[in-house]
């Protein structure tokens, strides 16, 4: 069963989809608190697992970042780490207030870059009792050296130039110029790598389009990314225990290596074999594969 919720992140009105168990007990539920990819939406691939966990026992939450999907924050487009990573405690915050969910028994799961903002939000809220990440990505080392660690150190300081003309812009009362996060074209996609293109295919066609998911970002969410690391805290986060799960052909899969070298408590690292980043967001063999993984952790970890 899903119910649509809102709660506050900050002062903004965040908008949230609640899935329910069909069959749940009277008694409160074990949640987890499910964090969307980078210019998803709930209603993509945060959703999915939402209600997939949910068919194994799990009341869970799955809501649109600030600035984003239905929920509140101008501008438009605005990535801001500091936020995304208040969102996810603000979200944590509103399941400790419901009836139905059991407070000392709440879970985090992020996906893509939430999945480096759960890490951040976890590692310093007491709260979350077990944090796990699918096809984790840090936003600050993306921007910086690419999703494959290997972009020119020129490409980033480029950015950072225009986010500052940006930051100018909106000085002189210009509207917040913004840069599109994919390419126009079918064409330029496959031109531009598998990466880009299974990012486009995702979320530029029926595949899994949706018409509020971010096609573009904001330039003055650029340097507010540069300030960000999603790994650097993971030492607060033991002896809580970390699940991160990747696909054996994603490029960002260094990235989830990182972080599971960097956490010092209880981790495990799950590879999917065959899978690819994208493929862990709506492929029913990895994701499946990835359900099965994390219902057994959160079942171990919220008992």
């Amino acid at each position: 069963m899903r119910t649509d919720v809102t709660f506050l992140s900050a002062g903004l009105k965040i908008a949230a989809h609640v899935h329910t168990p069909d069959n749940a007990a009277s008694t409160p539920l074990p949640a987890v608190v499910v964090g969307h990819p980078g210019s998803g939406v709930k209603e993509q691939a945060a959703g999915l697992y939402a209600r997939r966990l949910a068919e194994r026992g799990f009341l869970t939450l799955a809501f649109d970042a600030a600035h984003q999907g239905e929920s509140e924050g101008e501008p438009r487009g605005l990535e801001d780490p500091a936020q995304r990573v208040e969102d996810l405690k603000a979200a944590v915050s509103h399941l400790t207030t419901r009836a139905d969910v059991d407070p000392h028994r709440i879970g985090v799961l992020g996906i893509c870059a939430s999945g480096g903002y759960a890490l951040t939000a976890a590692a310093t809220d007491r709260r979350v009792r077990a944090v796990a990440a699918v096809s984790a990505a840090d936003i600050a080392r993306q921007f910086r050296l690419g999703a494959d660690g290997t972009q020119d150190p020129a490409v980033f300081q480029g950015m950072l130039t225009a986010a500052a003309a940006a930051r100018t812009a909106e000085a002189h009362g210009e509207p917040s110029p913004a840069f599109p996060l994919f390419p126009a074209t079918e064409e330029e996609a496959r031109e531009a790598g598998p990466h880009v293109y299974e990012g486009w295919e995702y979320y530029c066609t029926p595949r899994a389009g949706h018409p509020r998911s971010a096609k573009s970002l904001t330039w003055t969410s650029v340097d507010r990314i540069a300030l960000f690391d999603a790994f650097h805290a993971l030492p607060l986060l033991s002896p809580r225990p970390l699940l991160l799960i990747t696909g054996r052909e994603a490029e960002t899969s260094w990235m989830s290596v990182e972080a599971f070298q960097q956490a010092t408590g209880p981790k495990k690292l799950h590879w999917i074999e065959g899978a690819t980043h994208v493929d862990l967001y709506d492929k029913e063999g990895p994701v499946g594969e990835a359900v099965t993984e994390l219902a057994g952790f959160y079942t171990a970890h919220l008992s």
